[in-house]
């Protein structure tokens, strides 16, 4: 998904810059930034690609700035079969569907000029088997900014520091934080996080954007820490707990329950114990034991903790503190 997307808004770009390069007025590096909204790196890159990969004739000088040394010149057509616009579609959808929904207008409006190329007729029956046969739900939605979203990529994608007012539910308090973000994870296709440094607490940290009240690109730039590895980090994780000791732990599930939790993969580090009476036993080495606590929970009494003691004693609390709301009837 995020390839179609960084490819249909690649292609976007060097259709605006093409004509933006044709049109009468003197365009530079930091003109074109302006007009499409991105970094004038972003541009010199999208230049380079005309150039090197496109053989476009790109020329420039102090007087006319960008331009095309042969104006009879074009894009090469981009010729996308009845499926790849459909697949498109579909992304559309699906991104709309999410927390990445901050890319769908983009994505819609890629999709519409590569339409272009087909007949109406064929488009039209595209959209419609799109929208009304094939339908993405994510359940809870969530209001993301995308402004702020698009400025964690580029903090992200430049190694730039950000200073973020952030609110934390659990304790229901906002705090002033300077965060080297290393990378965008959209958890469940609903919870977007920046993943990165956190000077305040001095190691990584996961900050879901829609709870950024204010963020601000600091000129500052950050090397990420020795050994951070991304795809090693997200391994470890339970859902999007990062904090807390590492511990092994092991839930029994039983027969009724037992089917739900051997049709996933739950954790890298997961192991099964079968039972001949059909329960099993789910094993993993994870950090942080609330997450858990709340998904055991979820199971009712489908599920018991075995280990560790930490989290046994962190689900008899919250059963203690549920019973306390549905006393039993005294009459």
């Amino acid at each position: 998904m995020e390839f179609v997307f960084a490819m249909s808004r690649h292609l976007e770009r060097l259709i605006e810059i093409d004509s933006l390069v044709r049109s009468p007025q003197k365009q530079t590096a930091k003109t074109l930034a302006q007009a499409l909204e991105v970094s004038v790196r972003t541009i010199n890159g999208d230049l380079a690609f005309l150039r090197d990969r496109l053989h476009a004739p790109l020329a420039f000088n102090h007087t006319e700035g960008h331009h095309y040394s042969d104006p009879q010149w074009r894009l090469p057509s981009v010729t996308l079969s009845k499926g790849e616009l459909f697949a498109l579609t579909l992304g559309a959808q699906m991104l709309e569907a999410c927390a990445g929904s901050a890319y769908a207008p983009e994505l819609r409006s890629a999709i519409a000029r590569l339409a272009e190329r087909l007949p109406e007729e064929t488009w039209v029956n595209l959209q419609e088997l799109a929208d009304e046969r094939i339908i993405f739900r994510s359940g809870a939605t969530l209001k993301l900014n995308p402004d702020m979203w698009h400025q964690l990529e580029d903090a992200c994608r430049y190694s730039k520091q950000v200073w973020m007012s952030y609110y934390t539910a659990s304790r229901d308090v906002e705090s002033e934080r300077v965060l080297d973000p290393y990378l965008l994870h959209i958890y469940r296709g609903t919870n977007p996080y920046v993943i990165g440094w956190c000077h305040k607490r001095n190691g990584v940290r996961w900050f879901r954007v829609d709870r950024i009240r204010a963020l601000k690109l600091l000129d500052v730039s950050f090397q990420r820490q020795p050994d951070f590895n991304a795809k090693d980090h997200l391994d470890q994780i339970f859902q999007h707990e990062a904090g807390g000791a590492v511990m092994t732990v092991r839930i029994w599930f039983d027969p009724a329950t037992a089917p739900y939790i051997r049709e996933r993969h739950w954790h890298s580090s997961q192991q099964l114990k079968e039972h001949p009476d059909g329960a099993v036993i789910l094993q993993m080495t994870v950090p942080g034991l609330n997450d858990l606590k709340r998904w055991v929970l979820g199971y009712g009494a489908g599920a018991k903790v075995l280990d560790p003691p930490e989290l046994v004693a962190l689900v008899r609390a919250e059963l203690f503190k549920m019973r306390q709301h549905y006393p039993s009837d005294q009459s």
